[in-house]
């Protein structure tokens, strides 16, 4: 059955057959005085341009306009994923208190051949969550339960040779995975390239949740950002990307 249920200090939404929620009643937050407010789906954070025009589509890396090339590598490496600073987001590290659970929640895969830069879990956030103001609340019945804008999940490398050819296996395998535990990918990628950094998104159903889904690459570091529904609503792949850009331009750290 398919209910929210709270394990250790998250919310879990599990699915199954039959749709019955338990738990202590709503998680809504009672109190969101003073916390900026929350980007509507279709707003791009300042100073991002949309993704608009650039997608090359398919996901399966089509050659970018000349301009919107990946640049060469710079050499540049990273040891830690901070907390970034967004503007009109609330960031901490973690899954924000909110997970799907039943391997739904989704991770990196399919980058097996990339050799990891392992650093003092402390100094490392992997996982970090974004919330804006009032916050997300996903509703299912008569429970309802206080989501992120996104989540993100990020891995660190000693080198990312090919990031269009990396990040088209680990979108590859991850969403392979994905499905096989329920989310229901719909439509195609889209995949949109800059100097720095090779973005691919996609849109999903999960749990009944309109989720939108954007794996990126560089030449350091590969990762994830789950953008969870505003107003029962996908977030435009066109304001993804930008938010995805922003999130890795903040987190990312030499």
């Amino acid at each position: 059955m398919s209910r929210f249920r709270a394990v250790v200090a998250s919310v879990v939404l599990a699915s199954s057959v039959a749709v019955t929620l338990t738990g202590c009643g709503s998680t809504e937050p009672a109190d969101t005085k003073g916390a900026p407010e929350r980007p509507s789906a279709g707003k791009t954070p300042e100073g991002q341009a949309s993704a608009g025009g650039s997608a090359t589509g398919g996901g399966e890396g089509g050659a970018a306009p000349a301009a919107e090339r990946l640049a060469a590598d710079p050499g540049t490496r990273y040891t830690v994923i901070a907390v970034p600073q967004l503007e009109g987001l609330v960031c901490d590290e973690g899954d924000g208190g909110f997970h799907y659970g039943s391997g739904l929640d989704m991770r990196i895969t399919g980058d097996d051949d990339l050799k990891e830069i392992k650093g003092d879990s402390n100094d490392v956030a992997d996982e970090v969550s974004c919330f804006g103001s009032p916050r997300n609340i996903l509703r299912k019945g008569t429970m309802s339960a206080s989501a992120p804008m996104f989540t993100a999940r990020t891995h660190l490398y000693e080198k990312v040779p090919d990031p269009a050819a990396a990040l088209h296996r680990i979108s590859a395998a991850s969403t392979d995975n994905a499905t096989s535990d329920g989310r229901n990918f719909i439509g195609e990628a889209e995949t949109v390239t800059d100097s720095a950094l090779v973005v691919t998104c996609r849109q999903n159903v999960t749990d009944t949740f309109p989720m939108t889904t954007c794996f990126w690459a560089n030449y350091g570091a590969a990762g994830v950002v789950d953008f969870f529904p505003a107003d029962d609503q996908y977030i435009p792949i066109e304001s993804a990307v930008p938010w995805t850009r922003a999130f890795v331009a903040g987190a990312l750290r030499k």
